[in-house]
This record gives C-alpha cells, structure tokens and sequence, in this order.
C-alpha cells in the first residue's frame, strides 16, 4: 500500500513517512489498515520486531485524535501509549516528539503514583508506563475519560506474573469507562494471538513478516547450523570459546552481536574476556570516542561496577543489566547504536523492548536459575524468540542470524526442537494470584467501577483471565478471600443489605491512591501501631533506681537517658517522653513489605544479620519472628540487610562501599533508595490517617534516604542541584541551611563547590539568592583566605562554561536519583 492510499490520517503524515524514506507500508502496516486499525477499529497486531509495529500504533493514534482531518494540524483527542519499561518511556518520547513540528504535543508520566497528572491533559499523545496508568485511573485523571485511543506495547507480557495483572486490568477499566475507546495491541509473535483479540474485540493482525531476513540456527563444533538445514563453516580457534568466536567473525563482516546470558555477573564477565576480541578491531577514532565514553561511565558514579564498565567499553565491548545505573544503560545504548561498542553481554531484560538491534544474536544460556523450582530451568519459547528478534538491523544489514549454543549433538538436536523449530507458548492471565487481586479489588471499589461483590465479579468477568479460566468457581472463592482480608484490615466495609454493598473506606481510598498493596499497608500500619504501643510502656514505666532482672545496676544511666535529661524531654512523673522510632526501624519496616524486593541472604549473611537483629532488637517495629520459622525469620533478615543498605545510605558511606558491601549495583541502590521514599512517604500519609503520632520521625527518614545524607544535611540537601557530596562541603564550609546558603557569602560557597561558578550559580539560585550571579567572585575559605579550588578549576571552567557541570567525585546533580 502506497503511504498516500492510507485513509483517514492527517494530511501531513504521507509526506513526513517520504521524508523518511517510507514509500509503501509493510505487509503487516498494509493489513492493518484494511482492518480497519485508522478508522477506529481495535486491533492486536502480532507480528515479529522490526516489523513496523510502531507504526501501525502511530496510524492508530493520528487518525483517532485528528478525527480524520485531512490538512490540519489541529487536533482534538487524546491517545495513550502504554509501554511495560521506564526505558522504553523514554525511547518512545523521543520517538514521538519528531511529530511535535507537526502541532502534537507529547507528554510522558512514568513516576509519582499520588498524580492525577493534570498536566496531560492538555497532550495529544501520552507516553506511561501501565502502572502510571493504573494510579491515574485510582486517582480520578479526568482526561482519562475522554481518550480516543490506547496503545498496549509489548502486550504479550499480561503472561509476567509480576506487571500483567496491571495491564490486564487497567486494560479493562479502560474500556469500562470508555466503551468507544479504540484499543490497539502490540505484540511480538505468540502461539494465541487469536485469544487477546478475542479478548479486546479487536481485529487480528498475525505475521511473521520481517523486513529482514532472521536465519535461526545452533553453533556446534566448527560450523553454524541453520534452520533451513544449511551449514556455514565458522571455527573456533585455539584457546576461544565459541561465543568469542562468533563475535570474531561477525566483526570480520563490520556487524556487532548481541549475546545473551543468565546472570549479571555472567553478563560482566563475558564483556571483560570479549573486551579482548573485540579491541584488535577498533580503529583510532573509535579508540579515541570510546575514552571519552569510558569517562562519561566512570563519572556516573564511583564503583566498581561502573570502572569495570569502563574498562569493557574502552576495549569495544559492555555489560547491560538491572544493576547498572539509567545513565549507565544510556551510555552503552547509545555507543552500541552508533557502532562504538561491537558487542554487548547482557541478561534478558535488554531484550524487552528497548531498542538495541544487531547483526547476529547469542542466546549463550538458554537456561537459568529459578528460586520456586530449586534449580535451573530452561526458558520459554516465547522469552528466546524475544531475544533472537534483536538480530537484523533494518538499513544497516542484509540479514539478521540468531544463534543458540550446543555443545554435544544430543544438545544440537534438543535446541533446535525446544527454540529453533518451536512455535511460543500461548500467553496465559496471571490475574487470579491473590496478591494481584488485592490491590487491585481494593482500587477497583474505591474508583467507582464496582459496589458489590457480584459487581466485582462482572467487572472481572471483562479481563483476560475470565476468556481464559477453566476453573469453575476458582475466581469467585479468591475474590471472596480478598474482600475477607480487605474488611478485617479496615480497608473496605460490607453494608448489611440485599447486595452487600461494599466501600472503601477513608484508609481504604487512600491506600488505593498511594498504590500500595494492601498487605504492605497493612504491614506498616501494624508496625507503626505496635511501636507506638510498646514504646508507650517503655516510656512510662518507673525509674526508681532499683535494678530488676536485666537491668542495669543501680545508679548507672544509659545514654538514651542521659540524653533525654539534657534535652528536658523526662516528664514530670519522672518517667521518659515517647520516643520516635529510628531511621534503621522505620528502613526495616518498608523493607519487609511486598512492594520492597529484598536483598538475597548470601553464605554468611543469616549469622551476622542475627546477631544485629538482637543487638537492635529495640529499634524495629514489630516482634522479631521465631528461628524456628525458618522461612519467616528468613524473611526478615533479609528486610533487615535491605534496611542496613538503606541506612548506610541516608550515612552517607560511599556508593562504591555499598555495592561491594552488598553485592549489588548503583542500579540497585537507586532502585532500593526510590522505592524506600516512596513507601515511607505512604507510611507518613498512613500515619497521619490514622492519628499516629510519628510523622516527623517519618519523614525525616524519608528525605535523609532520599538524598543520601545524616539528619544534619537534610534541609540543605533539599535544595536543588546541591545533593549529598555537595551538602556535606557546603555544611563543613558553615553553610548549614537553605537560610543560610540563601545568606551566603558567594566566595565562600565557590570554594565549598570547588571553584565551579556554574554549579555555585545554579545552587544559589535554587536556594532563593538575591544575587547568584558568579561574575568576578572568587573561591574562598570560611576564613576569607583564598580557596585552593580557586586557580585551577576557575580556569578549566570560566564564568558560564558550557561544559558538563559535575563534581569529579560524582555525577553532575545527585539531588535526584533518576527514574528505575
């Protein structure tokens, strides 16, 4: 089909896909418009990556919110792309915003689930991740009502047991509040199409189309062996093994390899030895941008993962997995896409979506570790053809070859009938989980979109699980149990009355606006309650100086008290104020709610955080649970390692420290840190709901793990640009508030910030400074003595350098700590 045949788009879309060098649409495209997909038809499009599925959603989304309008840019709806990542938010703005010179405006929301993003309302397109959409749905967004079109990217992941019920339920709100929504569905290939279009009443696009050939085949021995039962000949030499052979050879024919394995530390270890591959073919220019790459990583943040990253990438080769920091990601994507970096190694989550291309693929391990079966297990089908749909650059190479490993024969002919030869396995619901119905039984009352029990079963009944479901009664007795748990924790009541009338009640509905999970309210409303009540008796109970059976001796006073009697807070019975809990306290109760993902126990690790349980054990919100539960009390050691990674945090000890500490990545210590101010501030709105009277106590915690600093920092931390690293230099200069920075003497604070005018500026700024301006100031120290920051970095900078702004120390603004 000819781009100016397609019907019912603006006028402006034919000629900006010629500028773009598309003159007909692809087969699938071409289908798709004759069913339908830009005259408001639904659709799910099943078709393999790279095959133009964009596309067919941006056909969608202009026809619907240009109403048709042949030559005008004026518009008059609202489409919503929902995508499963935060990263691949990211890569659809910047996809989108190319049609901003067409008068679309195009917003994305990803974060900040107590939003009813009002902002968007005034967006032509809209980028979110489905549990953005799902909190915009709780939280009432009017603009959500009037949307023409949704967009469900990567819709096959409704079968994730983690984010599907999400989609598959916000799907269905969706289309209840809108019964003349169009909804698109993107999919890569799966073995029942045909059942979420059943689901979605939609039209089917099913292919297996691509614009470039995708050969499928297993190394073994000296030769690939491919689908069609061809061989080609490729050695592997002397002391390689045959990934490092692979990547060889691809480099050999100017293409770049994708290789896939099971575990981070996998991941980084296949980089450093294919590091060596790949350097011989790197040229001078190349060596050369790689450099400053390589600076760009370690500047990102000061651990061994991001110098190790760095030396991978300096050679032409890098790692990519959930540990790694967004910026992190950014850096290896986008040197891996100009052809810098030859060959990434990376665990499967690159394969999700984000836009990564390559010549070839290797799926080196095509099995990996499960914690509910107590062993290594194969993956899907489905998670396999993911990975070999990366290989095959559109306009870049003739064909894409996606290779497995085998190293026996028996292993050679196991691979091709398990992946190679294999149709994916059907998507299935994961919605009738307990802890999936939960939240979102609970928010589905408090939205309005059902009243009653039989009221929830009929919304139910629009979801997948119920087109699916063979069980005959199973999702009537888990809803049952749901609303059962819902009533005793005080979330929902049940009117006594023919219909049983059910309604969130004040907690409820803010429990469902905070997107919580119920249980992880419920745990931290228990917590804080039990706190609140123990540390009451401890506070009244009398000093008479006589020891009793585990007291001090007579005469001796802790520290605590000695203290409190200096701070006057003793009352006038003698007897101790109420004290708040700690920091470590409030960081283990998050810690061990759902909504958290605790650390792992390491070899060693249940000794030492048993030791520290009972050694606090005052400081924790809740009873210890008993050794003899072993799951349990495994449980909460592990909560107890997440907490003591979240304090070392908000005690400023080094990033570097902290990964090696606990074994993870900045990545994870963003994410843990993210996800801890998130369900604190829920903690302090759940306090404060109930009348508790701890909330300044919460929050403190909150914004000292926020920006990473002691209780002293906390305001000047809050000021923007200045971040952790920075506050600490400001305080050590004198400068101990925002009053105080907003007071400053300018000189005084370049010499804190070591001489950089343009970060002191931007910080003087943000903290309200009659006159911020960095013109002729020079660094100083508190004294009024010349600051050693002063010549050289003056120099190097100069009064509004356009260079990047960051301390040599850290990254550039660490006053947040991104989107994970």
């Amino acid at each position: 089909m000819d781009v100016a045949d397609i019907p019912g788009v603006p006028g402006w879309l034919p000629e900006h896909l010629r500028e773009d060098g598309i003159e007909e649409l692809y087969p699938p495209q071409a289908e798709a418009v004759e069913r339908g997909v830009t005259d408001g038809a639904n659709l799910v499009a099943s078709v393999p990556t790279a095959s133009g599925k964009t596309l067919i959603a941006e056909l969608a989304m202009f026809s619907a919110i240009t109403d048709g309008k042949d030559d005008e840019t004026a518009t008059d709806g609202t489409a919503l792309y929902i995508v499963p990542l935060r990263a691949l938010a990211s890569e659809k703005r910047a996809e989108f915003e190319q049609f901003e010179a067409y008068g679309l405006e195009v917003g994305v929301s990803t974060g900040n689930y107590e939003s009813d993003g009002g902002w968007l309302a005034d967006k032509d397109v809209v980028v979110a991740t489905s549990e953005k959409v799902d909190s915009l749905v709780r939280n009432d967004a009017p603009w959500i009502a009037d949307l023409d079109c949704v967009v469900a990217d990567e819709v096959h992941l409704v079968d994730d047991g983690q984010r599907g019920p999400t989609l598959e339920v916000t799907l269905a709100k969706l289309r209840k509040r809108n019964p003349d929504l169009q909804t698109v569905a993107l999919s890569a290939t799966i073995g029942n199409a045909d059942a979420l279009a059943e689901w979605l009443d939609a039209e089917l696009v099913d292919s297996t189309w691509r614009p470039i050939d995708l050969k499928k085949g297993v190394h073994y021995g000296q030769a690939l062996h491919l689908e069609d039962g061809s061989q080609k000949r490729l050695p592997v030499r002397d002391s390689e093994k045959q990934t490092a052979a692979i990547v060889r050879d691809t480099l050999e024919d100017d293409g770049s390899t994708l290789v896939f394995v099971n575990s981070r530390r996998n991941a980084e270890a296949a980089a450093r030895r294919l590091a060596s591959t790949t350097e011989p073919h790197l040229d001078g220019v190349e060596r050369d941008r790689l450099a400053e790459i390589a600076t760009e990583i370690r500047e990102v943040s000061d651990t061994e993962t991001s110098d190790d990253l760095a030396d991978a990438v300096e050679g032409g080769a890098a790692f990519h997995h959930a540990g790694l920091s967004r910026e992190h990601r950014s850096l290896v994507e986008d040197a891996f896409q100009e052809r810098l970096v030859k060959v990434i190694a990376a665990t499967p989550t690159l394969a999700a979506g984000v836009n990564t291309p390559s010549r070839r693929v290797v799926v080196r391990d095509w099995r990996r570790y499960d914690g509910t079966a107590g062993g290594m297990q194969p993956l899907s089908v489905l998670e396999v053809h993911q990975m070999m749909g990366r290989a095959g650059r559109p306009g870049l190479d003739p064909y894409g070859e996606a290779l497995l490993l085998a190293s026996s024969h028996d292993e050679l002919d196991e691979l091709f009938e398990r992946y190679v030869w294999a149709d994916p396995e059907p998507v299935r619901s994961k919605l009738a989980a307990e802890p999936a119905l939960r939240t979102h039984i609970l928010s589905t009352v408090a939205s309005g979109f059902a009243n009653s029990r039989a009221g929830l079963l009929d919304f139910l009944e629009a979801t997948l699980y119920a087109s699916q479901t063979t069980e005959g009664g199973r999702l009537e007795t888990v809803v049952d149990e749901v609303i059962a748990y819902l009533e005793a924790n005080d979330f929902l009541t049940r009117e006594e009355n023919e219909d049983g009338t059910l309604r969130a009640t004040s907690l409820g509905q803010t429990v469902s606006r905070l997107y919580l999970d119920p249980m992880s309210a419920a745990e931290m409303l228990d917590g804080l309650r039990e706190f609140e009540r123990t540390a009451g008796q401890r506070a009244t109970s009398p000093h008479d100086g006589e020891a009793t059976a585990g007291d001090e001796p007579p005469g001796f006073e802790t520290a605590s008290e000695l203290a409190a009697e200096a701070d006057g807070t003793e009352n006038s019975e003698g007897t101790d104020a109420i004290p708040d809990p700690t920091a470590m306290g409030l960081y283990h109760l998050v810690s061990r709610t759902p909504d958290m993902y605790e650390l792992y126990l390491r070899s060693g690790d249940e000794e030492e955080y048993t030791m520290e349980a009972y050694e606090r054990e005052e400081e924790f919100l809740g009873a210890i649970p008993s050794e003899f539960e072993e799951g349990r009390f495994e449980d909460w050691l592990s909560a107890l390692k997440t907490a003591r990674l979240l304090e070392d945090w908000a005690d400023e000890v080094e990033e570097g420290t902290i990964t090696e500490r606990y074994g993870v990545g900045p990545g994870d210590i963003r994410g843990k840190v993210e996800t801890a101010s998130w369900l604190l501030n829920a903690a302090e709105r759940l306090a404060g709901e109930v009348g508790l009277d701890v909330t300044p106590a919460i929050r403190e915690a909150r914004v000292r793990v926020e920006h990473g600093v002691r209780a002293e920092l906390v305001d000047l931390a809050g000021v923007r640009g200045v971040g952790r690293k920075r506050a600490r230099r400001l305080f050590a200069a004198g400068i101990e508030s925002r009053e105080d920075l907003r007071e400053a003497e300018k000189g005084v604070v370049l010499g804190a910030l070591r001489g950089r005018e343009k970060t002191a500026q931007n910080v003087l700024e943000n903290a309200g400074h009659r006159d911020p301006s960095m013109n002729g100031v020079t660094p100083v120290e508190p004294d009024g003595t010349p600051s050693a920051a002063g010549d050289s970095q003056t120099a190097a900078n100069g009064a509004g350098s356009g260079q990047r702004d960051g301390d040599e120390d850290g990254p550039a603004d660490q006053s947040s700590l991104g989107d994970f």
